[in-house]
């Protein structure tokens, strides 16, 4: 007589499944290197992903990298030896300024635009290299802030820029790995 009542459970809860999120793995590859790996599927679409870490679950979180779109992967290498990391990764969104002004001093361009936006979570600036097919990301800004100055590397002279008003999506679960033991020489 209580096999009914399990079924029925167990077909309630079915029915109340949320949406599947994507699959989001932390593995390690050495003893102190992990690559963070997800698919290129997240439910938004996305200008890229910030991809963040921390040594205790509730934070407080770093932000690694700001990656361009269509990455699926990051390497973190050389970490400290039997150090527990966790991970977490948010695709980002936002249009493109069309008001982004430059100024060259020297090997510095200073960068000014217009804040149009009163709910940004920043402003990320993207540069494409001369023979590079797409923009990466190369600097975010606090929300509100109108101007940023670049340092310019050998080769990025004849450099592309744009400016993205910046939105974050939904986080990613968090995935946690454990370094190994330091190696041996």
């Amino acid at each position: 007589m209580s096999a009914k009542p399990l079924v029925l459970v167990a077909l309630l809860v079915a029915g109340c499944a949320t949406a599947p999120q994507p699959s989001f793995t932390a593995t390690l590859t050495s003893p102190t290197d992990v690559v963070l790996s997800w698919p290129d599927d997240w439910p938004d679409k996305e200008a890229g992903h910030r991809v963040d870490y921390a040594n205790d679950p509730a934070g407080p979180w770093t932000t690694l990298r700001f990656l361009p779109p269509h990455t699926t992967s990051y390497h973190h290498p050389d970490l400290i030896p039997e150090t527990p990391f966790y991970y977490r990764v948010q695709p980002y969104t936002g249009p493109v300024s069309t008001e982004l002004r430059a100024v060259a001093s020297g090997d510095t361009v200073t960068f000014t635009w217009a804040d149009r936006s009163p709910d940004e979570a920043g402003f990320l600036l993207e540069i494409r290299r001369p023979g590079a097919p797409d923009f990466d990301p190369v600097e975010v800004t606090d929300p509100n802030v109108t101007t940023c100055a670049l340092p310019l590397l050998p080769g990025e002279e004849k450099s592309a820029f744009r400016l993205r008003t910046l939105y974050y999506g939904p986080l990613s679960p968090v995935v946690h790995q454990t370094t190994g033991p330091a190696s041996k020489p």
